[in-house]
């Protein structure tokens, strides 16, 4: 019997890290999460255990894609097809969101799937045999030690992550079908970083270490102590922490698009991308869509300065450039309020209004 997922509510600590995976789930075209550091840091389990708390989703019977039954831009061209002809939902399944890790050495025949050319040619008939990111379509595609890939697999995942679509051609014959997955890369810089253009198409990036504190190190050993003891039971002792998390996680998708970004608020990403000198715009507009998304999981509905700062710590550290950081001194929330009060000095910057406090769910 398959054993129980160790519940995400129950990861000590790693604040950032669980941060940044919930605003990916809220909007996946942040374009994914690359989670920088040192191995047993819960990287992993925090993947697993995010995608068995949310919600299950409903997928087309029968179809390799996991296509939605009711939504065409969620849709393989055979579902669409049918979904046209019938004018009504397809039938479907329900299943959790999939956790696919990309295997080592996995080629690139096996990521994006194949063309039977040979079919294509005698008969005219497109045969597709469907790759990772079919399997992965509305789920998680965990890569570990995503520097050490290829660089042209690196840039296919990221071109498929940012547009939500995999597109095949081979010798003049093309398909494509539906490829929306939360992108989650770990690395160890001390084996070799990723090229910068690379880095940059990751929309949010955390550094993760072994947690110092001897209290809440000992609080680790006794949590995976006694799930070890007692899956089950240990489950059901986080179970309504998970469903919370997964309520309110489930109430900001959909609200999400609903936030108001004010133009002081947008002007504010702009001035302090400016004065940390990022380099093109998908920095800005990272920080905008992460910055809404916060708002929406802390249920407000209008981005706040304190919702600009956070975004800003998640969206622009693997993307300052190294000239204006020491070595000894990492990227940290003191720099982004320096740019903020550098803005507000040089800019007049109108104050954001922030609604009244609202308490997350914890």
């Amino acid at each position: 019997m398959r054993r129980p997922i160790y519940p995400f509510s129950a990861i000590v600590d790693q604040e950032g890290m669980k941060k940044a995976l919930i605003l990916t789930v809220i909007d996946p075209t942040l374009g994914g999460v690359l989670i920088r550091g040192q191995r047993g840091t819960a990287k992993s389990t925090a993947v697993r255990a995010l995608a068995q708390l949310l919600p299950s989703i409903e997928v087309v019977k029968g179809c390799p894609f996991h296509c939605h039954p009711s939504d065409p831009s969620l849709m393989c061209e055979a579902c669409r097809k049918r979904f046209r002809e019938m004018g009504t939902a397809l039938p479907s399944i329900s299943q959790k969101m999939r956790v696919v890790e990309l295997p080592i050495g996995a080629t690139e025949d096996r990521v994006i799937g194949t063309l039977d050319m040979e079919t294509a040619l005698q008969t005219g008939q497109r045969r597709f045999e469907p790759g990772i990111l079919a399997e992965v379509h509305r789920g998680f595609l965990y890569v570990d030690e995503i520097n050490l890939l290829p660089d042209h697999l690196v840039d296919i995942l990221l071109d498929a992550a940012a547009m939500g679509v995999n597109y095949v051609e081979r010798e003049g014959i093309s398909f494509s079908h539906p490829s929306r997955f939360v992108l989650v890369g770990t690395m160890n810089p001390e084996e070799g970083e990723l090229r910068p253009q690379l880095m940059d198409r990751f929309g949010l990036c955390v550094e993760v270490r072994g947690i110092e504190d001897p209290e809440q190190r000992r609080e680790v050993v006794i949590r995976r102590l006694a799930y070890d003891r007692d899956p089950k039971g240990f489950l059901e002792h986080w179970r309504s922490q998970d469903e919370r998390l997964g309520l309110a996680i489930s109430r900001a998708q959909q609200s999400v698009s609903s936030v108001e970004l004010s133009s002081e608020a947008l002007k504010l990403i702009s001035q302090i991308c400016s004065h940390l000198k990022i380099d093109g715009h998908r920095g800005d507009i990272t920080m905008a869509k992460a910055a809404a998304a916060l708002v929406a999981y802390n249920g407000h509905t209008r981005v706040r300065e304190q919702d600009v700062r956070e975004a800003a710590i998640l969206v622009l550290p693997h993307r300052i450039r190294r000239s204006l950081m020491d070595d000894e001194v990492p990227f940290s929330l003191e720099m982004v309020d320096q740019a903020i009060e550098k803005a507000k000095r040089e800019g007049s910057l109108a104050e954001i209004p922030s609604p009244p406090k609202k308490k997350r769910p914890q």
